[in-house]
């Protein structure tokens, strides 16, 4: 039997203030309650905060890691919850600025289909999250931070573009991970998302995307053709994620695919960003890939079988009691039956 290779290793710096700390957009989203109705037809809808950086700030602040997140909201009665939201997430503000005179962005998010729900983005086009500086972030808390972790997203309009390749060049491509994060409503075009995409690739470590993303940013969405381009690109874990097929990890060393984990989809917003949280905590717990990629997995199914985002991401209880309850051990692991 060959040996597992050892475990990614982010590169963790000591002293270590926050393990995580995320950049990039924040929202307060409205979730229809309603299954299978469209914008167009009476809704009633669930409120919670959102975005896809904020959702993993929240998802791995529930598992246990010392998170911060990095991002503006408006000077309102919107931004002000999205701020008690964080702090009862146990989310770090300190790098939360409130930005005067632009609202803090809303989003309408159906379940129809649950699978790919239909989202409205309400935001202006200098959204408080764009406003970002090399400021907002201290230089000592870019530096000693475990993972950086940054939205592709952020660099498609304002300061914050800038203000995040900075930090990302900073860490001189230890413990940087890139999610693609596409949104084609948040970019001018599909070209520009290309352009900056990759020059962050070239700042990053580690790059999760799903396929439309990688075939967005790479020009494929062949699973291992992404992986070996980002891996020719210098990036040390390459992570696919497939939806029903599971998720695919590589490095120069190792390379596995995990099955995904059958659940009846309520709203499939916040699984990436659930499998982001998880796959953080794997990789600085020193798990191994394809136990890392199980336990990431796990997460996304579970909170994709719940109808938010941020309000439903699991506790590390939570998320061990499914993995067993699914036949996998606390770690990701299958059982033997």
């Amino acid at each position: 039997m060959v040996p597992d290779p050892k475990p990614f290793d982010p590169k963790p710096f000591d002293p270590v203030p926050f393990d995580l700390i995320a950049v990039g957009r924040i929202s307060v989203d409205l979730y229809a309650r309603e299954p299978h109705a469209s914008f167009a037809d009476e809704q009633t809808f669930i409120k919670s905060i959102g975005g896809s950086p904020t959702n993993v700030a929240v998802a791995a602040a529930r598992l246990g890691l010392r998170a911060a997140l990095a991002t503006g909201v408006g000077d309102d009665e919107l931004g002000a919850y999205a701020l008690r939201r964080l702090a009862a997430f146990g989310v770090h503000e300190a790098f939360v600025e409130c930005v005067a005179g632009v609202p803090t962005p809303l989003v309408l998010a159906s379940r129809n289909p649950p699978h790919e729900p239909a989202i409205l983005f309400f935001r202006d086009p200098a959204a408080p999250d764009t406003s970002l500086t090399i400021g907002s972030i201290p230089a000592d808390h870019v530096e000693s931070c475990r993972l950086l972790w940054t939205s592709g997203s952020a660099l498609a309009i304002g300061s914050t573009a800038d203000a995040m390749r900075a930090w990302m060049a900073a860490r001189q491509r230890r413990g940087v991970a890139l999610d693609l994060d596409y949104r084609p409503a948040l970019w001018p075009s599909a070209q520009d998302a290309q352009e900056r995409v990759r020059e962050a690739i070239a700042l990053s470590s580690i790059v999760i995307g799903n396929r439309g993303e990688c075939r967005m940013a790479l020009g494929t969405d062949d699973p291992d053709a992404a992986a070996d381009v980002l891996l020719e690109q210098g990036v040390q874990l390459a992570v696919v994620k497939m939806g029903a097929e599971g998720s695919l990890a590589a490095t120069a060393t190792e390379r596995v695919r995990v099955p995904t984990i059958s659940v009846e989809v309520v709203c499939g917003l916040g699984a990436g960003d659930a499998f982001g949280g998880a796959l953080s905590y794997a990789i600085l717990h020193g798990m191994g890939l394809a136990d890392a990629l199980a336990l990431a997995n796990a997460a996304g199914a579970l909170v994709a079988s719940r109808p938010t985002c941020a309000d439903d991401m699991p506790s590390l209880a939570e998320l061990q009691a499914f993995a067993r309850l699914r036949g996998r051990d606390p770690e990701g692991r299958q059982r033997d039956e």
